[in-house]
């Protein structure tokens, strides 16, 4: 899998139109924080995590 899989719309408003979201320092540094995106439609930030696979029902351990 992927480190860096890319959002298809926002979870809020439903646009596609997203960008990493970068986030500027007092002193000017720019950095993306892992998983965070930003919608240019409803003007949101957010962030994503994945939390891992579900076992599907009835699977032996």
């Amino acid at each position: 899998m992927t480190e860096r899989a890319v959002p298809f719309h926002c979870p809020f408003c439903g646009e596609e139109d997203l960008r990493p979201h970068e986030v500027v320092s007092e002193s000017g540094e720019v950095s993306s924080p892992h998983g965070t995106w930003e919608c240019r439609g409803c003007l949101r930030a957010f962030s994503l995590k994945m939390l891992g696979l579900i076992r599907p029902s009835g699977a032996q351990s």
